[in-house]
């Protein structure tokens, strides 16, 4: 009975440890994103953004006056602006939540060329002051991210305060590329 035990508890050790890898993925605002890059291909700004490290963009939706769901980038090194209309079946039919005030931003690290989704806006004023709209803005040719309200800046590759006082680092939200299939979720 002993020897038929010993492997289920291993097993459940692994997972339990397992699950702390995630622990660095904020569960603070709810993020479930999804964008089919197939739909989308070059020059849209969220399809550019993939296999090319130091390239990222702030994501935020809203409906047009016709009820149609866009998306609404900024890239990192340009400050370009893109528009997105979501209009195939698959796309309408889904729910797009973008964290704390409907604001991502995702793109590629230069530091391990993996897919990084954070939150839009400033973590330390969101739990130091509460509310939701302390945006975050490109600086430095696009690797920083700056808040105006406390003005910190967080390395965009990998989260951290860079410039201001010591505080949290960028909420982070799980990100894939599967497939031709961008995600984002916590």
């Amino acid at each position: 009975m002993k020897k038929v035990l010993l492997p289920f508890y291993l097993f459940t050790l692994l997972l339990l440890s397992a699950c702390n890898a995630n622990d660095s993925i904020s569960r603070e605002n709810r993020c479930s994103f999804i964008f089919d890059t197939t739909l989308h291909p070059l020059p849209c700004h969220l399809t550019g953004i993939l296999g090319n490290s130091g390239h990222f963009c702030v994501v935020q939706t809203y409906a047009d006056n016709k009820g149609i769901r866009h998306l609404k980038t900024i890239r990192n090194y340009d400050n370009a602006t893109d528009d997105v209309a979501l209009t195939t079946a698959r796309e309408t039919q889904f729910n797009y939540y973008l964290g704390a005030n409907d604001c991502i931003i995702i793109g590629t690290s230069t530091y391990d060329f993996t897919l990084q989704a954070y939150d839009g806006q400033c973590p330390n004023c969101l739990s130091e002051l509460g509310g939701y709209s302390y945006p975050l803005t490109w600086q430095d040719n696009g690797q920083q991210l700056r808040c105006a309200r406390c003005s910190r800046s967080y390395d965009v590759n990998n989260g951290i305060v860079t410039e201001g006082a010591s505080g949290r680092q960028l909420l982070r939200y799980m990100a894939a590329y599967d497939g031709g299939i961008i995600r984002a979720w916590n």
